[in-house]
């Protein structure tokens, strides 16, 4: 037991020595999930166009890609 001098217990030497702190490095786990998430969701956004549009809409493939479909589908649903 640590002696006491003016009310406070004295401190050992292995109270002032400190752990070094650890440092955990990042993971090659961690580093899969910053790339393969933002691809899954990119993959899950152009399935569901696909389907929507090919499958369930019953247009062609290659309407997918163009930009004037896209636009005339924005207009549509936020038109005044």
């Amino acid at each position: 037991m640590a002696r006491q001098i003016n009310g406070k217990p004295e401190s050992t030497e292995e109270e002032h020595q400190q752990q070094p702190v650890k440092r955990r490095g990042i993971s090659k786990w961690t580093i899969v999930q910053w790339f393969l998430i933002p691809v899954l969701l990119i993959a899950a956004l152009s399935g569901g166009l696909v389907t929507g549009y090919v499958v369930l809409g019953k247009k062609d493939f290659s309407d997918v890609l163009q930009w004037s479909t896209w636009k005339h589908v924005y207009d549509l649903v936020f038109a005044p």
